[in-house]
């Protein structure tokens, strides 16, 4: 079956079955945004990804169900961009519809702030957000062709102190000349990329940096701007919809991350082209994109000297590109990418991955339109 023939199945399976039913349990009939949310819910699936084993519950209080409310209460969080937690309980318990749809069938059943809170840091330590992408992506593109994976990165504003860089040992001078009878050169440090090549995904993103720092690069006007806390990288195909996602420290360059990203995305989905910017312009990484099976296009970087340019079939292609700064811009605009109220790695990834998995569903009904 076909994606839009999957989707819209489903929509259609949603406005002729699921609606009729919450407009008859429900005191007032459902809004749009509403609506919408349901359409998302029901596509996004988060609470399977959640435990339901109670035997194995350790959390103190509430019974883990509750869990699966939760995780549905924050994928309506980041929908309605409530910038807060405070702000989702407010919304949740001055709006019946939305209280019901989370799963709270009272205003006495939602939990407490903190009990969100440590809801929050269960999910983010299981990795539910790139669970519930892993399986959308699986669900509804594993069996397509993909023409084109377009490669970009955004900046993340964090809220927390950056962490101190550590102070690099002063290399010792090398000896001019002959080696003695006997000595030994010093082994040169392998590069990262060099590494990369020969790793797994999972080895080359556990050996990526991850802590908050700081981080520049320059803005589609050629300025620079510079901030702390993390860098997100995207890949998405033609249709906008992201296929993989990674958060790393804000000062990690563009290129360390492309190896890892072609290599997930290429184990996700069957995609043609890699289609990155300057920064992804590195040897070893049109090496691994033709040795995967994808025809690499890449702007050049001209390191000072004079650019060859695209070839015209290329310059066409790499127009498509745009989409993948589409998707982050609607990221921070929409789904609360600009607006990251935790702390730590693991829970900023958890936070930017509902706005990932938010975008995927959106995106999925938007090729209805």
């Amino acid at each position: 079956m076909k994606l839009t023939e999957k989707i819209s199945w489903l929509i259609g399976r949603v406005q002729q079955s699921l609606f009729p039913h919450l407009n008859r349990c429900l005191k007032t009939p459902l809004t749009a945004q509403e609506e919408r949310l349901v359409s998302i819910l029901e596509i996004v699936q988060v609470e399977r990804h959640v435990p339901r084993n109670v035997a194995n519950y350790r959390w103190p209080g509430r019974n883990p169900l509750d869990r699966q409310s939760i995780a549905r209460a924050f994928v309506a969080k980041t929908l309605y961009r409530h910038p807060t937690t405070i702000d989702l309980i407010r919304a949740l318990k001055s709006t019946e519809n939305l209280r019901r749809i989370c799963g709270f069938m009272t205003s006495g059943s939602i939990p407490s702030e903190s009990t969100f809170s440590r809801a929050f840091t269960e999910f983010s330590t299981s990795g539910l957000g790139t669970l519930v992408h892993d399986a959308l992506v699986d669900q509804y593109l594993s069996e397509d062709l993909v023409g084109h994976i377009s490669r970009d990165s955004t900046a993340i504003v964090g809220r927390e102190k950056p962490a101190k860089k550590k102070a690099k040992e002063p290399k010792k001078p090398r000896k001019r000349g002959r080696l003695a009878k006997g000595e030994q050169r010093e082994p040169v440090e392998e590069k990262r990329l060099d590494r990369q090549v020969h790793q797994s995904a999972e080895e080359a993103i556990r050996d990526l940096p991850t802590v908050c720092d700081r981080g520049t690069k320059k803005n589609a006007k050629g300025y620079k701007t510079s901030w702390n806390g993390y860098k997100l990288h995207l890949d998405t195909n033609d249709a906008g919809l992201p296929i993989s996602a990674l958060v790393t420290s804000a000062s990690l360059h563009d290129s360390q991350v492309a190896i890892p990203l072609i290599k997930m995305t290429s184990r996700k989905v069957t995609y043609l082209y890699d289609l990155m910017d300057a920064a992804y312009d590195a040897k070893l990484i049109e090496q691994t994109s033709r040795e995967l099976g994808h025809v690499p296009i890449t702007d050049r970087n001209g390191r000072g000297k004079e650019v060859i340019p695209m070839a015209p079939h290329e310059a066409e292609r790499y127009k498509i590109r745009s989409g993948a700064e589409r998707a982050n811009s609607r990221l921070k605009e929409d789904f609360g990418a600009h607006n990251v109220m935790v702390k730590g790695h693991s829970k900023v990834t958890l936070h930017l991955m509902f706005g990932v998995i938010v975008l995927f569903a959106d995106q999925l009904q938007r090729l209805l339109v």
